[in-house]
């Protein structure tokens, strides 16, 4: 019998208690997942916070970054990953299967806004319904500012969104949305809103060629979470250290490059709005 087969069969005899046990064991690295944010050195950031996590943490903290909210959520599925910044649409979608860790305290609260963002010369749009037979960029199919906002606002407008659009497609990125604007790829996009106000800061150029025609009521701040299997320990500890970045020197540097307030305590509630437009959609609620 070949080694492969050896080790299939030595798994195959472990009881699924034993194998579930092993996949909740604390492990020497604590994977956290993101997705594109919009600092222009993502990589020495991530760098820069992983140290940062790893002293208050006691094991070595490494950011495991994905295209979509999707790859991130697979990670976690798998047992691939023990935390993530994801998004309030994936959390109310997947709440089963996960644990709320913080909410990010963006300006002191832990809401943000979707943005419709067009050219900067158009001078006219000033709702979604304007834009009829335009090209519109959304971020990602699992956004909620990015995708769910706008869609479900059409639709509570007797609007429907797969026929509004002359076209529309997935930048996988808010500063990819207003990248497509801005470089008139598309007549408008669907964008986070503490994204474009931030990097209306780090990278004005960009935005300056980029207008907000409207804005969304306030949702529930992309939260960061862990999965449902992780030991409670690692996961206080990871809570205390992000509770601590806005209490000392490094801690208030990183979130200043974050431009965050700081990380707050999970409230499920912030998401009751989101979870609402989910279901307007038809999606299965966690």
């Amino acid at each position: 019998m070949d080694r492969r087969r050896v080790l299939q069969a030595g798994l195959l005899a472990v009881p699924t208690q034993a194998i579930a046990q092993l996949d909740s064991a604390p492990r020497a690295v604590l994977r956290f997942g993101t997705t594109p944010v919009f600092l222009d050195d993502q990589v020495g950031f991530l760098a820069r916070w992983a140290d940062y996590l790893s002293a208050t943490v006691g094991k070595p903290v490494e950011f495991v970054s994905r295209r979509s909210y999707r790859d991130i959520m697979g990670l976690l599925r798998s047992q691939e990953l023990e935390a993530a910044w994801i998004c309030g649409f994936p959390w109310v979608m997947n709440r089963s299967e996960l644990r709320g860790l913080s909410i990010p305290l963006y300006q002191s609260q832990p809401v943000y806004q979707s943005y419709l963002v067009v050219p900067a010369a158009d001078k006219l749009t000033t709702t979604l319904g304007d834009l009829r037979g335009k090209v519109f960029a959304y971020s990602d199919p699992d956004s909620n500012s990015g995708w769910l906002v706008p869609r479900t606002t059409l639709m509570k407008a007797g609007i429907d969104p797969d026929r509004h659009f002359a076209r529309s497609f997935y930048t996988w990125g808010h500063r990819n949305v207003v990248n497509a604007v801005a470089a008139g790829l598309a007549q408008g996009g669907a964008v986070d809103g503490y994204v474009w106000d931030t990097l209306q800061r780090v990278a004005p150029s960009l935005v300056e060629k980029t207008r907000v025609a409207w804005r969304s009521e306030r949702y529930g701040f992309p939260p960061l979470a862990v999965r449902g299997t992780l030991d409670n320990a690692t996961e206080q500890r990871l809570r205390t250290a992000l509770f601590g970045m806005a209490q000392d020197k490094e801690g208030l540097r990183l979130l200043g490059e974050l431009n965050l307030s700081g990380f707050g305590p999970f409230d499920n509630r912030q998401f009751d709005g989101i979870a609402k437009n989910a279901a307007l959609t038809g999606a299965r609620i966690a």
